[in-house]
């Protein structure tokens, strides 16, 4: 029996969150006390108060899951004893810091870097992302091939018939348009600010290699499965690499459960805001048992 601990990306925000954690744990109130002096500014403030809109600023929500998950998993102590980790986009930052790859205050720093990045990308050009459910992967990047209007590309494998596709504008409406046409259940414009995971993500990731680079990256005390190769990584250089990749490169969700599992994960446990890992677990590796921490 091996324990996988994962950790969500964006979108799993929540106003009020972490407050009880800072509540009720001296640690995570140190923690989330030293984290509003890195970013200069209070983001407790807006974790714990914000509206929805609040949360939903860039350099607010990548920190904000980033800090909930991390802190969480702080708070466990002696019963943290991943075998694996993995996180989903974001997510993998929070696994570095779980499996001790990067230190608290060195991956906060990265994170906030990453979404100041990204936001400047998408403000460079205007794309979007769509979801497209009830649908075979290969066709789905088939179609996406086909499309010649712009760039579509497949994003985030995240379960079997769900998968998101990114790119510009016009590519994703002419790609949800084939995509209903060949008999996807649905191919969904998703309201984000732009396109993920995809070439267009270049400036980002240049900016955020620079950034990558220059931080210590130390042998962690347990693989992380990562999001470009779906594969257990153990050596820093290695994990830097595939770090800097995953900004232009889909998250293979969907391989690594499959591949923690093959390796003999039965328990997985989300760290950090929401559910929706739990549940992307389960449709990938039904016999799992899944818990939040």
């Amino acid at each position: 029996m091996k324990k996988a601990y994962v950790f969500p990306g964006q979108g799993s925000q929540f106003p009020g969150m972490a407050k009880d954690l800072y509540e009720n744990s001296p640690l995570a109130k140190e923690m989330l006390e030293k984290a509003n002096t890195i970013l200069g500014f209070r983001i407790t403030d807006i974790m714990f108060n914000g509206t929805d809109e609040e949360l939903k600023q860039t350099k607010v929500t990548q920190p904000a899951i980033f800090l909930h998950s991390t802190v969480l998993a702080a708070t466990l102590g002696e019963s943290f004893k991943p075998d694996m980790v993995a996180g989903h986009s974001l997510g993998e930052f929070s696994a570095l810091v779980a499996n001790k790859t990067l230190t608290f205050e060195d991956a906060l720093v990265l994170v906030s870097k990453r979404a100041l990045a990204m936001q400047k990308a998408c403000e460079a050009q205007p794309s979007t992302m769509a979801a497209v459910l009830g649908m075979d992967d290969a066709k789905v990047e088939e179609i996406c091939a086909s499309v010649t209007e712009g760039i579509v590309v497949a994003a985030n494998y995240n379960c079997p018939g769900q998968l998101v596709i990114s790119g510009s504008v016009e590519g994703i409406n002419k790609a949800c348009e084939l995509l209903k046409a060949a008999g996807a259940k649905r191919a969904l414009v998703l309201p984000v600010g732009g396109a993920f995971h995809s070439p267009l993500m270049e400036p980002a990731r240049v900016e955020l290699e620079a950034a990558i680079n220059a931080t210590k990256f130390s042998v962690p005390v347990c693989p992380v499965y990562q999001n470009v190769n779906a594969k257990p990584v153990s050596d820093p250089e290695e994990i830097k690499k595939n770090l800097i990749a995953q900004l232009t490169a889909p998250v293979r969700w969907t391989q690594s459960v499959q591949n923690m599992t093959a390796d003999g994960a039965t328990h997985y446990t989300e760290v950090g805001p929401g559910k929706v890992l739990q549940g992307l677990v389960k449709k990938i590796s039904p016999a799992a048992e899944v818990a939040s921490a």
